[in-house]
């Protein structure tokens, strides 16, 4: 755990700091907000900024977005009342933590923000399976690829490889290289000197140099330029990075692990994936079954994902169901454990009785969990002879192969595109996985039917869009 500490550090600030040493952070000081920023720039990185409420936190965090650097941040403070605490909060703190701190409290919030790395749970055979190898090769400094269906827990297993490492007590840096833009990927990898390109007013340490004796994740790999994979792969091969605008290579020690939910063979195959970075990168491969594939681990996921956020939410935590239970088992989970963690977090917001029954357990769309996807049963006709279930199914089959009669190739495209977006709530990254398509070429889509002026289905926010706001 590393713990920026932000504000001048007075007496009561000072005892914090030694407590949360005393619980294993490594701690950095800085007074004003700007030189926070200035240093987490410079490489230096943080898993939990501590921030004197007095500081201009919206400030802070607002600056540390415009570099792209996201990190939590807590407030604290002697003598701030139930508003100042308050206003800290709706600034952008995720807690606030009253001087003179108590030591349980600190614990807390330490462990809090280690929560968010996720531990590694498997129950069912062919996980354990995956676990175990992870285990045998965690020690070497071999490049892994971890692949795997969207939501599959391509990024905790990367966190627990680095927690099994050598390198353990170094920093663990992740990038997202889908979410990044490509002009601005480069940058964030390698980092840039001052005067590079406009608005380049400062150096900027990028990830590989943040990264510097520990691990680098290079999340969904497969969105990355091809011309950033020539680059990509003569860091990996000679251990140096060059800054944009640089003009001397850089040395770096750095363990590369990448994920991707695509087949990256099939990529090499249709010309947008290098051969040669392929073998570097998949030295060991780690392919993480769906959660349809392990059943035996979503009873005892599910039980772990009810007592986190029943202690995140200050509610009792309840037993599930057995009814409840055979639902969740008996469910494909398409977004596999994201879907059924944020599944989860709905129950324990809806549960009123004593334990968590079924009818609190609710799709992203509101609706029950066993309730039938698809069109609505046609109604019943008047006959001595029952269709039964598979005849009901070929009606509703025949139904639905009527109603694209007469339409386009390009029609029926746009239909799927939107019908899929809106089922996840506008979350494009997990509409591009349940499609089979990269996240560029939907978004390239979406942006010609807003052209043609269609209304597209914006992110939602709040308990249902959870859903697709996870890893």
């Amino acid at each position: 755990m590393r713990l920026l500490v932000v504000g001048r550090l007075s007496g009561q600030l000072a005892t914090a700091v030694k407590m949360a040493m005393a619980h294993g952070a490594k701690v950095q000081h800085v007074e004003r907000g700007d030189q926070a920023t200035e240093q987490l720039r410079r490489g230096q990185g943080a898993d939990l900024l501590m921030v004197d409420y007095r500081i201009d936190i919206a400030a802070l965090i607002a600056a540390n977005d415009a570099e792209r650097i996201h990190v939590p941040v807590v407030a604290c403070g002697v003598d701030a009342d139930a508003r100042e605490a308050a206003d800290a909060i709706r600034a952008g703190a995720k807690e606030f933590i009253p001087l003179p701190p108590e030591a349980d409290l600190i614990a807390a919030v330490l462990s809090a923000v280690a929560d968010d790395e996720r531990p590694m749970i498997s129950a069912d055979p062919s996980m354990k399976a995956v676990v175990s190898l992870a285990d045998q090769v965690a020690r070497s400094d071999a490049s892994i690829l971890i692949t795997g269906e969207s939501g599959v827990g391509k990024e905790v297993m990367a966190r627990h490889l680095h927690v099994g490492s050598k390198r353990a007590d170094k920093p663990f840096i992740s990038v997202n290289c889908a979410a990044i833009p490509d002009n601005l990927l480069e940058s964030e990898l390698f980092g840039h000197e001052k005067g590079a390109f406009t608005g380049a007013v400062a150096r900027r340490i990028g990830k590989f140099e943040e990264a510097d004796g520990g691990t680098l994740l290079l999340d969904e790999i497969s969105e990355m330029d091809a011309r950033l994979q020539a680059k990509l792969l003569r860091a990996i091969q000679e251990r140096v990075i060059d800054r944009v605008g640089g003009s001397k290579p850089v040395p770096v020690n750095i363990r590369i692990i990448a994920t991707s939910n695509r087949d990256l063979a099939k990529a090499v195959a249709e010309g947008t994936f290098r051969e040669d970075l392929l073998y570097r990168l998949n030295v060991v491969n780690l392919r993480l079954p769906s959660l349809r594939e392990r059943p035996g681990d979503i009873s005892v996921l599910a039980d772990h994902f009810v007592k986190k956020y029943a202690a995140a939410n200050g509610v009792p935590p309840r037993i599930i169901s057995a009814e409840a239970r055979r639902a969740l088992i008996g469910h494909r989970w398409p977004g596999n454990v994201r879907e059924l963690e944020n599944a989860m977090h709905r129950a324990v917001l809806l549960a009123t009785g004593a334990e968590i029954d079924v009818e609190a357990i609710r799709l992203p769309d509101g609706r029950p969990l066993l309730e039938t996807a698809g069109s609505p049963a046609p109604a019943p006709v008047a006959s001595t002879y029952d269709v039964g279930v598979a005849g009901h199914a070929a009606q509703v089959a025949d139904a639905m192969t009527r109603s694209f009669v007469g339409q386009t190739v390009a029609e029926m495209e746009k239909t799927l595109i939107l019908d899929t977006l809106s089922h996840c709530l506008g979350n494009r990254t997990h509409a591009a996985t349940i499609l089979g398509i990269s996240i560029r070429t939907l978004r390239n889509k979406l942006n010609e039917y807003a052209d043609q002026g269609t209304s597209i289905p914006a992110p939602q926010s709040g308990v249902a869009a959870a859903y697709g706001a996870a890893g």
